[in-house]
């Protein structure tokens, strides 16, 4: 029983019913489409086995065909799918031509099932084999990710031709796992970091690892601050918490991720040029309090120019002065939300004030990283825009909110609790996600409300 999941692609409807009924006896699992058009529309979003593909259709024959299968997978990066022409013609040139271009096999109309399942299966094999060694040559063993000089060649080509977002990522902290707890344990923090990366990535983005606690990643079309700050706040949180059941809950090092992020094509296509940007980057974000992300040209990355203690005081000043031109929350993040929330209760207990702090936890069966991503990005849109520009608020995690409402009465809370949510639930993303909430109204009473 050969389990394969093939695409027949021919525009006779009896020919591509024949081909089904010939593989479905072997348990095949058969897709089948008339034209090149509708093969490419399929593979965007699947990988067949194989494809069976006619050469002689309209508007687009099976040469044509062929060619736009492989520049989509050379574009997307993915591997290549085998494919064996299909022809009614009794022609050699016709049968070279197909070979030459890169064909795994031909096969002539009308079809022979012991001939066609044979070189299927020949195939499949013969094409696996090839992945398996390249995977070898290609692959950093420990991590299962691309090595540095498959994922800079890579990563070169879709810096040239797409846009999107080139990041470095540094483990913070990482030599103290080594020293404290010895290398097998640094290498299962490496391991379950590449794991972490890889479910908060999409299939077209590229990841790689440059060396030791160092890694690269191209992420398409990713051109959008929030994102970036999104991914972040979930590499870190996923890392502390895989750490914790690797050395121990007490194990007492600060671990964590620093990214340096350029956008693409905002500064350029070249390679060389790009990454000296993201490392530089990089590079102030681990002077400057590690666990968090810098954009290249963007206030965020500061100036290498200035002291340190200059560009402290910088963000400390860009905190306080924060979209004083635009209605809306103050998005921190968790440190600085953890200091203007203390000073605030600080203040109301000693001169008076009514306060609320609120926890939003989203709860949904979708597990795609990138659809996750946006319903953070929805609701903290929402959110933000929603509250006043006397309202703090910061992302806990994934999926996770804290919000603290400012001179606010208790019989106010309920409201705005609704009015994010019923906001949240009209937009696509929120469209199925239950929103769940905690808040506690002036800390210092405790008095507590659950949903």
């Amino acid at each position: 029983m050969l389990e394969y999941n093939i695409v027949v692609v021919d525009d006779d409807p009896v020919s591509l019913n024949h081909a089904k009924m010939l593989l479905a006896e072997e348990k095949m699992h058969v897709t089948c489409v008339s034209s090149g058009k509708q093969l490419m529309k399929y593979i965007e979003n699947n990988t067949p086995d194989l494809i069976l593909l006619d050469i002689m259709m309209p508007e687009i024959d099976g040469f044509e065909t062929y060619i736009m299968i492989r520049r989509f997978e050379e574009h997307s990066g993915r591997p290549k799918i085998p494919v064996i022409f299909i022809s009614g013609e009794d022609d050699s040139e016709v049968e070279e031509m197909g070979l030459v271009m890169g064909a795994s096999d031909f096969v002539r109309k009308p079809l022979n099932k012991d001939v066609l399942i044979r070189r299927i299966d020949n195939s499949i094999k013969n094409s696996r084999r090839m992945e398996n060694l390249e995977e070898e040559a290609t692959v950093d063993r420990l991590t299962g990710l691309l090595n540095k000089a498959k994922g800079t060649e890579r990563v070169s080509k879709l810096c040239n031709r797409k846009n999107g977002a080139l990041m470095i990522l540094d483990l913070d902290s990482f030599k103290l796992v080594n020293d404290l707890f010895g290398h097998e344990k640094g290498d299962q923090i490496l391991k379950a970091f590449s794991d972490i990366l890889r479910k908060n990535s999409r299939e077209t983005d590229t990841l790689c690892r440059i060396g030791g606690d160092e890694f690269m990643g191209f992420y398409d079309d990713l051109t959008q601050e929030r994102a970036v700050r999104s991914l972040t706040n979930r590499l870190n949180k996923q890392l502390q918490t895989a750490a914790g059941k690797i050395l121990g809950a007490d194990h007492g090092i600060p671990l964590g991720i620093s990214i340096g992020v350029v956008m693409i094509p905002e500064h350029g296509r070249e390679y060389n040029d790009l990454f000296a940007m993201a490392d530089n980057t990089l590079y102030k974000v681990k002077q400057n309090g590690k666990h968090g992300y810098a954009i290249y040209g963007s206030e965020s990355a500061g100036d290498g120019n200035v002291e340190c203690t200059e560009n402290r005081l910088d963000r400390l000043v860009q905190i306080l002065e924060e979209r004083n031109d635009k209605s809306g929350a103050l998005l921190l993040g968790k440190d600085y939300f953890s200091a203007v929330y203390k000073y605030i209760m600080r203040f109301y207990r000693r001169y008076g004030g009514d306060a609320a702090i609120l926890l939003f936890e989203l709860d949904t069966d979708d597990t795609d990283a990138q659809h996750v991503m946006e319903i953070d990005d929805q609701f903290c849109n929402v959110a933000e825009k929603t509250l006043r520009m006397s309202d703090i608020m910061v992302q806990n995690g994934s999926l996770s909110f804290l919000i603290m409402l400012t001179e606010c009465s208790k019989g106010d809370i309920e409201k705005v609790i609704n009015r994010i949510t019923n906001l949240f639930h009209d937009t696509e993303q929120g469209k199925g996600v239950k929103v769940n909430y905690v808040y506690k109204y002036n800390t210092a009473k405790g008095e507590t409300k659950r949903d």
